[in-house]
C-alpha cells in the first residue's frame, strides 16, 4: 500500500479557487515550480528568493504577491532609517509597498484582476518590481547610490 503521505500536494479544482488555480497554472508555465502552503498560499521559489501569491476572491478578485526577508541584526538598530528606506521605494515605485514587522522585511504587489486581464503579463511583473524593489531597498540601507553602485553623494 502506498503511504498517503507520499502522494503530491494537488492543488484544488479550478472552480473551488479560480483564480488561485489560474495564478498556478501560470507559475507552472513559468517553470517555478508552485505549491500551496499552509495558508492557502501559493509558494515559489524564483532566483533563490521565497516569494508567495495570495489570492481574494469574489466579486473583486486581487492577486497580492509577496515576499519576506529577514533583516541583518547589524541594521535593526536604527528603526527610523529602516522605515526611511521603505518610504522612500514606496514614494519612487509603482506597484508595490514594503514595510517592516518586526525583524522582516515585508514587500508585496497588488492588482485588482478583472476580467480579460493578462495574469501571466501581471504575475510576471509583480515578481520583477517586488524583487526589484528589494534590491533598491537594500542599496539604501547600505548607504549604496543605485546609479553609481558607490556611496551615496560619491561624485556629486
Amino acid at each position: 500500500m502506498t503511504d498517503p503521505t507520499s502522494l503530491p500536494n494537488f492543488p484544488p479544482p479550478a472552480d473551488e479557487h479560480p483564480l488561485r488555480g489560474r495564478v498556478l497554472d501560470v507559475l507552472v508555465d513559468l517553470g517555478l515550480a508552485p505549491n500551496l502552503d499552509g495558508d492557502g498560499d501559493v509558494a515559489f521559489t524564483v532566483n533563490d528568493q521565497q516569494l508567495f501569491v495570495r489570492c481574494t476572491e469574489g466579486d473583486v478578485e486581487i492577486m497580492r504577491l509577496f515576499g519576506q526577508w529577514q533583516i541583518q541584526e547589524e541594521l535593526l538598530g536604527d528603526r527610523l532609517a529602516l522605515h526611511e528606506a521603505c518610504n522612500e521605494i514606496n514614494l519612487h515605485m509603482n506597484h508595490v509597498k514594503l514595510g517592516v514587522a518586526g525583524t522582516t522585511l515585508v514587500v508585496t504587489g497588488e492588482h485588482v484582476v478583472t476580467a480579460g486581464a493578462d495574469l501571466g503579463m501581471l504575475t510576471q511583473v509583480s515578481i520583477q518590481v517586488v524583487l526589484s524593489a528589494v534590491h533598491l531597498w537594500h542599496q539604501r540601507i547600505l548607504g549604496i547610490d543605485p546609479e553609481t553602485g558607490g556611496p551615496v553623494g560619491e561624485g556629486q
